[in-house]
């Protein structure tokens, strides 16, 4: 009797609960925040389409590994330019800034040093509430870039204090220990310079790998959890490896660090390395995002192979090169992209290395240098036979198992073949060249956006 008169008073309230709420009884769906597509900084939006993909000629090469066929991507954000160095550089900075916060954390942690005392206390730990952390403080929490299990899991750094570069500004003993740990020993430092022992700056971050998860239901979901930690300083050291018997070292020395080459595309990139940025600029994006209570937008990431050269083509059907085709030069006689011209002249198209990243005509997306200047890795593996078993709608053939990465669109040191659109490469996923770069791309909220409904 007790549970039928508690079924009854249910059934009451529920109706009564039906009765005094705004949706008079109808499904309206639930009501999250409003969303407003917002183009990220530095990026165009390349609408999605159908194109024919591979070589539309004959194939002078005679490679053979890029049969034409029409396939059709979805619209996406894409970097006008390719990552330059200072971009690169503030993803470098991030990742030391955070170990040495980690690092002087754990220290005054260890001696009891808290804030107050104008020493190494200023930098302990803020101390987070596990149950109330947003998804980025848990990953800052579980990662520590790159120093691995401290045992202060559960701990937040303190990033509202500045940090000290300068070592007449060390606040005391402990700060200049640790300081000490994130420089190469005095034995090897030369011209009176202390140099940043540049493999402390490493980068943890984790991902699902859902397509693994799709095909093997059976999983468990930590089953399908990657963790990678990765070095993240680009490896300077590709300019003299990359040319036997080449006076290159001027490039070593200034090109990543030096102001003048800021505006630069990055090179000495690995495609794990470039995988790890996108990573890092995801978070730093969301982060701020999160702060603002906005939704969190899309993962930035490698294009796909198809989507580079969709984005490359710049709504061109059959076109050798971005601008069209098939010559090289434009109707007054200048090269239009940084590449190895005429019989090797280097400085034919006004450069010997790389040029700015915005130099040259941009194509009908407004993407700048798809053609020349450095290649660039995409998140695809290399098979000379993956365009015949590709699907046609969001083509995609990345195997983990296949560590021959495809780099598209040609670099200053290669011939016009490699400049064009349908052309490929592949470079090892772990290494790194002077003539190797990337750019980012993030999903489109939506698939509204087409090329043909432009038309």
């Amino acid at each position: 009797m007790n549970m039928k008169k508690f079924l009854l008073i249910t059934v009451v309230l529920t109706l009564l609960a039906s009765c005094g709420s705004s949706d008079k009884g109808q499904l309206v769906g639930v009501k999250g925040k409003k969303w407003h597509p917002e183009k990220p900084y530095g990026m165009t939006l390349v609408p999605g389409g159908a194109f024919i993909m591979g070589k539309a000629g004959d194939d002078l090469a005679g490679i053979q590994d890029a049969p034409s066929k029409t396939v059709t991507v979805r619209a996406f954000y894409m970097d006008e330019t390719e990552i330059t160095n200072s971009e690169y550089r503030e993803f470098v900075e991030w990742v030391r800034d955070s170990t040495i916060r980690t690092k002087l954390a754990i220290l005054a942690d260890e001696i009891g040093e808290v804030p107050g005392n104008g020493g190494v206390g200023e930098f302990a730990f803020k101390d987070a509430d596990p149950d109330n952390m947003t998804p980025y403080e848990q990953y800052m929490l579980d990662n520590y870039s790159g120093l691995g299990e401290t045992g202060f899991e559960g701990r937040k750094l303190n990033r509202d204090v500045e940090l000290f570069f300068d070592t007449a500004e060390y606040p005391d003993e402990y700060y200049v220990e640790v300081m000490d740990t994130m420089y190469l020993p005095i034995e090897e430092s030369y011209n009176g310079q202390r140099t940043w022992d540049v493999t402390k700056f490493k980068f943890q971050y984790s991902y699902m790998d859902i397509e693994k998860a799709a095909k093997n239901k059976n999983l468990r979901r930590k089953d399908v959890i990657i963790k990678e930690e990765i070095e993240i300083y680009p490896d300077t050291t590709a300019w003299i490896r990359d040319f036997a018997y080449s006076y290159n070292e001027p490039m070593h020395n200034d090109y990543f660090w030096h102001d003048a080459y800021g505006d630069y595309p990055v090179v000495g990139v690995s495609w794990k390395q470039a995988k790890a940025f996108c990573q890092w600029r995801t978070l730093k994006h969301n982060s701020y995002r999160k702060e603002k209570k906005r939704h969190y937008v899309n993962s930035y990431r490698l294009p796909s192979e198809a989507e580079w050269e969709y984005a490359a083509r710049g709504g061109l059907q059959a076109a050798d090169f971005p601008w069209g085709g098939p010559y090289t030069k434009n109707d007054r006689g200048c090269f239009m992209a940084n590449f190895k011209p005429l019989r090797g002249d280097y400085a034919a198209d006004q450069a010997l290395y790389t040029v700015e990243a915005d130099t040259f005509d941009p194509n009908d997306f407004n993407l700048y240098n798809m053609a020349g200047n450095v290649s660039e890795w995409v998140n695809a593996s290399y098979d000379p036979g993956s365009y015949e078993l590709m699907s046609t709608i969001n083509p995609s053939v990345n195997q983990a198992s296949n560590q021959r990465k495809v780099v598209r669109g040609g670099s200053w040191k290669d011939v016009a073949y490699f400049l064009q659109v349908s052309s490929r490469d592949y470079e090892y996923a772990d290494s790194a060249r002077s003539y190797i770069g990337f750019r980012t791309v993030q999903d489109y909220m939506g698939t509204e956006v087409t090329a043909n409904a432009r038309r």
